[in-house]
Parts: C-alpha cells; sequence; structure tokens
C-alpha cells in the first residue's frame, strides 16, 4: 500500500514545471519497476500531458508487456510529445511489440502508421520487413519515410530494393533518407 501512494506522489510529481524535479521522478519510478506498472498505464489516460509523456517514458525503460497496447493506444494522443514517448517506449519492448507494431501500420491515422514505422525500426526484427516494404507505397510521406528509415536498420537484400526504388519518391525526406543508406553501403 505504502509503494502505491509513493508511485502516486511521483506520478503527479511529473506535473511540476521544473525539468529537474520531473527527471528525479522519473529516475525514482523506473527504480520502483514492475509494481508502478498499473498506476503508470492509468496515468496514460491522465488530463496532464506531462504526465502522460512521463508515464509512456517510464513505461518504455520498465519494459513489462502489459504495457504494450496501452502504449500503442497512446500513439493516438492529442500532444505530439506524448506519441513520440510512446513511439520510443514501444521501441524498448523488443520483439514482444514487433506484432502489435505490424498491426498498426494499416491504422487509419498517419501519425499513427509512421510512429509504429519508426519503433519498428528500432527493434529491428526481420517480422517487420514485408510490412515494412508494404508501407513504402504509404500516402503519407512521414509514414513512408519512417518506413525508409526502419528498412535501413534492417538491411539487407530487399530492404536495399525498397530503398533504391524510394530514390524516385516523391518526398524530398524520403528520398534522402533512402540515399544516406545507400551511400553506406
Amino acid at each position: 500500500m505504502e509503494v502505491q501512494k509513493n508511485v502516486e506522489r511521483l506520478i503527479q510529481t511529473l506535473k511540476d514545471e521544473d525539468e529537474l524535479v520531473q527527471l528525479q521522478s522519473l529516475s525514482l519510478l523506473e527504480e520502483i519497476g514492475g509494481p508502478a506498472v498499473d498506476q503508470l498505464i492509468q496515468a496514460l489516460d491522465d488530463d496532464n500531458k506531462n504526465i502522460r509523456k512521463g508515464a509512456a517514458r517510464v513505461l518504455g525503460e520498465i519494459g513489462d508487456n502489459s504495457a504494450i497496447e496501452p502504449l500503442i493506444h497512446a500513439l493516438s494522443d492529442e500532444n505530439k510529445w506524448v506519441r513520440r514517448e510512446a513511439s520510443t517506449a514501444l521501441s524498448k519492448m523488443g520483439d514482444q511489440a514487433v506484432d502489435p507494431l505490424i498491426r498498426i501500420l494499416e491504422d487509419d491515422d498517419w501519425r499513427i502508421r509512421g510512429a509504429a514505422a519508426w519503433a519498428l525500426g528500432n527493434i529491428r526484427n526481420q517480422a517487420a520487413l514485408q510490412p515494412l516494404i508494404k508501407a513504402m507505397q504509404d500516402d503519407s510521406g512521414f509514414v513512408r519515410g519512417g518506413a525508409a528509415w526502419a528498412l535501413g536498420q534492417l538491411g539487407g537484400e530487399e530492404a536495399e530494393a525498397a530503398l533504391e526504388a524510394a530514390l524516385d519518391d516523391k518526398s524530398g525526406y524520403v528520398r534522402k533518407v533512402a540515399q544516406n543508406y545507400l551511400s553506406r553501403g
């Protein structure tokens, strides 16, 4: 019971505008680890964006698989910093997050599809290769850019072929990402 009260206090401290106070709270929540997971998952729905952002960050550091689906839900947060922390957190979850992230490459929201592509690139699991190649045809340049970067992280002949095709993409950013990878070879 005492741990739960401490976790709640630390989560509420994430509202503080002082970054040092926030960082200390994040560090303490990471130290608490597993016993804080349920409350951190609940905090992903808090009204305060700093609490949502901090909760996502700590969940990524703890790496508890029960946070995968709530973090995927957080990818649709109205705040871009919360979305970014959720994507980063998912990329730290490793192979357990691959299938859920592949599924959301088909989401209606381009921000969610793009975040999934970036997270998959950080995980570097070959199971994402074909779905990422398919994502190179997405309407959104953000999604194609994330997929191109992720394919560069995965490497291999198929990824390279998709990146060579991306040299003709209508987005200058996608072309640049592809060129950066191909010039390393």
